[in-house]
């Protein structure tokens, strides 16, 4: 399994932009599919993206598709989300999550190791 840490998140104000990060440990990195999850206040989790093992392939929920990109470096075992225009609707506290297998179901109970999670508030 996968140990995971989040950090990068804070307050912004509507239009702007964060990046959050993801630290991983543990030898096998590369062999995880990782995602990011957020959840506001009263809500469940929802799916933000994913990407595959070598970063070939992504998929982003339609809420976030052109503003929120995911990258990440396999040598470093880092994750990113780079978000943009961000909005005040995008306030939650933000997860990396990691799992073995890839689909584009997006649904959390298929990721197997979580990070504590970072906190992103949007003020308008």
């Amino acid at each position: 399994q996968v140990q995971l840490v989040e950090s990068g998140g804070g307050l912004v104000q509507a239009g702007g932009s964060l990046r959050l990060s993801c630290a991983a440990s543990g030898r096998t990195f590369s062999s995880y599919v990782m995602g990011w999850f957020r959840q506001a206040p009263g809500k469940e989790r929802e799916f933000v993206g994913a990407m595959s093992w070598n970063g070939g392939s992504t998929y982003y929920a339609d809420s976030v598709k052109g503003r929120f990109t995911i990258s990440r470096d396999n040598a470093d075992k880092m994750v990113y989300l780079q978000m943009n225009s961000l909005k005040p609707e995008d306030t939650a506290v933000y997860y990396c999550a990691a799992r073995t297998d890839w689909d584009t179901k997006g649904d959390p109970a298929d990721f197997g190791s979580w990070g504590q999670g970072t906190q992103v508030t949007v003020s308008s």
